[in-house]
């Protein structure tokens, strides 16, 4: 905070110019980033970096950050072609706007904007009214801001991405161009500027322009002696352009006189407010910034910090266990381990009890000890958890088993606030009001510090609390669930899912190591043949993981066409690469060798590391993570393993059955988001596709490119049909989709508006579904999982846009999601009725994959399709393909 008027200094950041430019930094990874919500994040995440580098090396005391109000401005009422021929702004990049707001608001930095007016002419004021007071720097990405640069105005343009800054002063001004910068206006008046569409000077450029400013100085002063120049083409287009340059001239200057309504005094810095940033950090899924903070400040500001009711505890020993649990009643269980990754290395204690006394231990020996264990196993007798997931397979590696959880803290408050998905109980705890629990942040620590209390009072009344805060919620919760109408989801659909995904993680799949080794070997010498390749198309042996060396062989040696520079020297990003593809057969190579070496170093190596000592990989399902209510998969992560790429899909030949004469067996749905917008929209073309078994892509294909035959449809129209028919699912704008399939933002439009003439009930049900959320707030799926939308009224264009296309896609994705979990528990219900050694590994995305032995495949090939096919019933059929053999790969 600012102490003197000499130490103050003023920041002012032009937010749309920067924003923009963030967005475009990353756009050719659109995709990769977006948040569990599907808000694509690209802009917000290289904005906040960005921010950060900015106030770490300008050290401002004020800061405020400038948005356009809207497109209509007074030029606008001088010119309506001003700005117009500009894009349309990409949805992608619109949506993030008010996020970018959001984190302004965290960092305690100002923002505004003003109707009628452009960030400019904020910039421009706000610096005007500080040239007596502090010195002021302007950062953008737009170079007209360049006239405000004084003795006492620095302005930073952005040259590539946002990081790489130009500072014009005056003298770099007049060093640069030969100007002052008021003279900016002049150059802009006679020379045009087809970025803001005002036309300037016929057939005069930034050479001429800066000739005449030269010569005359102003362009008052070049019209004044206009008359005296020679006769030319020249004087002949300035004289019929007089009134065109000097309605450009006026255009283009920044109007440092706008009425705005905030001072200085408002612009200064607050503290940041660290639990809002970790709670934006949270929602965007940041979390390499999360990795850097103290989450334990996230709920310091909570309005939950009353102070902790008393608690009676008691610790637990052998002799008082018999009258504890002689009585039936509920009781809440709370078992801790160190760290997710539900193995038992780093075991912590339990407790256990009711309001009247609880009880605490850190020593796991008394669970096997009857009656504990009894109690434990007893369905009769109530248990309410955090995790029932984890609590299963923490005791089920002890040997003891678990039955009876009537109550799963984390599972009902995910389903009530599908943001609030954190692991922690004490966070979870304070989201809903009760305030008696640390975090375990708060008692265990953090990263290599994390450890258990030495202090064993410190340690039991932490676990005791836990205990508490499930029990003291179960009420409360179970209630919101009923209103909510979610009761029967609980009970249905996630709580006994819980326990068939824990007895996957227990059981595991095989994984051959000596097979992977040999792939490792075998993709090592793959990259030394590319490598030499490689070598022999430069000429010369150099460091192909060095971006340094390798731009100097591209486009220094082989004179390759540059196609983007940063500020380390030639950019060699995947996007850079594709589009040089036809350009040079070393390209093509160097994709391939990038490819196949992160297929050794994150999946080869990465699977080796994990296999645990039964031969085994354990991944772990996440069923409180997303929006929608897909599961994901992780330690390690079988659901991201490539399959698109040969070498990638080899990798499954890994994954074989734990015994001799098994086999690997997999069903996956076939389409079935798609099935389920059919069934959703009710549209008669799209289902007739499904119900005579048409290939719905090549269906599509004949539409779009206006076919009459299925034989002219080639495997690129297919492949671009594909995408738009999953585009929409997704709620892809023509911008998402001209990128994602290579083709013009027209084209892409022309693409998404034959779709509709094709599925006019799809479009209908887009219309519907978002009028159907605005009015009671919230999306369904079939099987009423709900998503709230707090944003689908709100006055905010962009926050309104985005929670439209979250109305439309969320219902597909979220029913997709919630037919395969009906499948997976009544497919374990099936096996165990049937008697069946066969046992469900893995669920990867619309996959499940078994292992059984090879008398029972023929029982699994008719039993795993018939369970699938009648998870729900649609209006048009659900397809399950199947297969077997001997590797997860020959099960494809």
């Amino acid at each position: 905070m600012a102490t003197t008027t000499q130490q103050n200094k003023l920041l002012l950041l032009d937010g749309n110019s920067l924003a923009f430019r963030a967005f475009f930094a990353l756009h050719h990874s659109l995709d990769r980033f977006t948040n569990s919500q599907g808000l694509h994040t690209n802009a917000i995440y290289t904005f906040s970096n960005m921010l950060e580098v900015l106030l770490k090396a300008e050290e401002p005391t004020h800061v405020l950050v400038a948005f356009d109000a809207g497109k209509t401005t007074f030029r606008t009422a001088l010119f309506p072609e001003y700005k117009g021929n500009r894009s349309k702004t990409p949805s992608e990049f619109a949506e993030q706007l008010p996020y970018i707001n959001q984190l302004l608001d965290a960092y305690g930095l100002q923002h505004y904007q003003l109707a009628d007016y452009e960030a400019d002419d904020i910039i421009g004021t706000l610096a005007q009214a500080a040239r007596d007071q502090m010195p002021v720097t302007i950062v953008t990405g737009d170079r007209d801001l360049t006239q405000l640069a004084t003795a006492n105005t620095t302005v930073k343009v952005t040259i590539k991405g946002v990081n790489e800054l130009e500072t014009y002063t005056p003298a770099h001004v007049q060093e640069k161009l030969g100007i002052s910068p008021e003279q900016i206006i002049d150059l802009k008046g006679l020379m045009g500027d087809t970025s803001d569409n005002y036309p300037g000077v016929t057939k005069v450029g930034e050479k001429t322009a800066l000739k005449l400013l030269g010569q005359y100085g102003s362009m008052e002063n070049l019209y004044d002696h206009v008359a005296e120049m020679k006769q030319s083409k020249l004087k002949e287009n300035l004289i019929n352009d007089r009134e065109a340059a000097f309605l450009s001239k006026k255009l283009a200057r920044i109007n440092i006189a706008a009425p705005i309504t905030i001072d200085l005094a408002q612009t200064e810095r607050q503290p940041v407010d660290q639990a809002a940033l970790i709670a934006f950090y949270q929602e965007m899924d940041f979390k390499s910034k999360l990795a850097k903070m103290d989450l334990s400040e996230a709920t310091e500001d909570n309005e939950a910090t009353a102070a902790a009711t008393p608690i009676t505890m008691t610790e637990l020993t052998r002799a008082e266990l018999p009258q504890i649990l002689a009585k039936k009643t509920a009781r809440a269980f709370d078992l801790d381990i160190l760290g997710d990754n539900y193995h038992l290395e780093t075991p912590i204690g339990f407790a256990l009890g009711t309001p009247e006394r609880w009880y605490y231990s850190d020593d796991l020996g008394l669970l096997q000890e009857a009656p504990l264990r009894t109690w434990l196993a007893d369905p009769q007798q109530e248990k309410y958890v955090f995790d029932s997931k984890k609590t299963m397979v923490l005791l089920a590696r002890l040997d003891v088993p678990i039955a009876g959880m009537t109550f799963d803290l984390l599972l009902a408050s995910y389903l009530l606030n599908t943001f609030d998905n954190s692991n922690d109980l004490g966070v979870i705890a304070h989201l809903h009001g009760y305030a008696g629990v640390q975090t375990d942040l708060d008692v265990y620590g953090k990263g290599t510090k994390r450890a258990i209390p030495t202090d064993y009072q410190v340690l039991g009344e932490h676990l005791c609390r836990k205990a508490q805060a499930i029990y003291q919620l179960q009420a409360q919760l179970t209630q919101q669930l009923q209103e909510n109408d979610q009761d029967q989801l609980y009970d249905e659909i996630e709580a006994p899912l819980a326990l068939v995904l824990a007895q996957m993680e227990l059981a595991g799949i095989t994984v051959d190591s000596q097979r992977l080794k040999a792939m490792q070997r075998d993709f090592g010498q793959t990259l030394s043949q590319i490598e030499a390749l490689i070598y022999a198309d430069a000429g010369h042996e150099f460091n192909i993981n060095s971006t340094k060396q390798l731009g100097v062989v591209l486009f220094d040696e082989l004179k390759l066409p540059v196609i983007k520079k940063n500020k380390t020297g030639y950019s060699t990003s995947v996007e850079v690469l594709e589009q040089l593809q036809q350009s040079h057969p070393i390209i093509e190579r160097i994709l391939t060798y990038r490819q196949i070496s992160k297929l050794q170093s994150t999946y080869i190596k990465g699977l080796l590391k994990v296999i645990h000592p039964d031969h085994k990989v354990h991944t772990r399902y996440l069923q409180t993570l997303t929006q929608t209510g897909r599961l994901s998969s992780v330690d390690p992560n079988l659901q991201n393993i490539p399959v698109r790429l040969p070498e990638g899909r080899k990798i499954r030949q890994a994954f074989v059955p734990s015994h001799p004469d098994w086999e690997i067996f997999s069903s996956d749905y076939s389409q079935v988001e798609l099935r389920v917008l059919a069934h959703v929209s009710g549209d008669q073309n799209m289902q007739a596709a499904f119900k005579n078994g048409l290939d719905i892509h090549a269906n599509t294909a004949m539409k779009i490119f206006h076919l009459n035959d299925p034989e002219e449809v080639t495997p690129d129209m297919r492949r671009q049909a594909k995408a738009t028919n999953f585009g929409i699912v997704y709620g892809i704008s023509d911008y998402g989709l001209a990128k994602n399939i290579g083709i013009s933002r027209p084209q892409a439009a022309a693409f998404i508006a034959a779709y509709f003439e094709q599925y006019p009930d799809v479009q209908a049900y887009i219309k519907n579904i978002v009028a159907l959320a605005r009015e009671q707030g919230y999306v369904e799926t079939i099987m009423h999982r709900r998503r709230y939308l707090p944003d689908i009224n709100a006055k905010n264009f962009n926050l309104r846009s985005f929670a439209e296309r979250t109305a439309m896609n969320t219902p597909i994705q979220g029913s997709a999601a919630d037919i395969i979990k009906v499948a997976m528990i009544n497919m374990q219900e099936r096996l165990t009725e049937a008697g069946l050694q066969a046992r469900m590994l893995l669920q990867v995305h619309d996959e499940l994959i078994f292992e059984a032995p090879k008398a029972e495949i023929p029982i699994l090939e008719k039993l795993v399709p018939q369970v699938m096919d009648s998870a729900v019933s649609l209006d048009v059929p659900l397809v399950v393909d199947s297969a077997h053999g001997p590797t997860w790969y020959d099960a494809k």
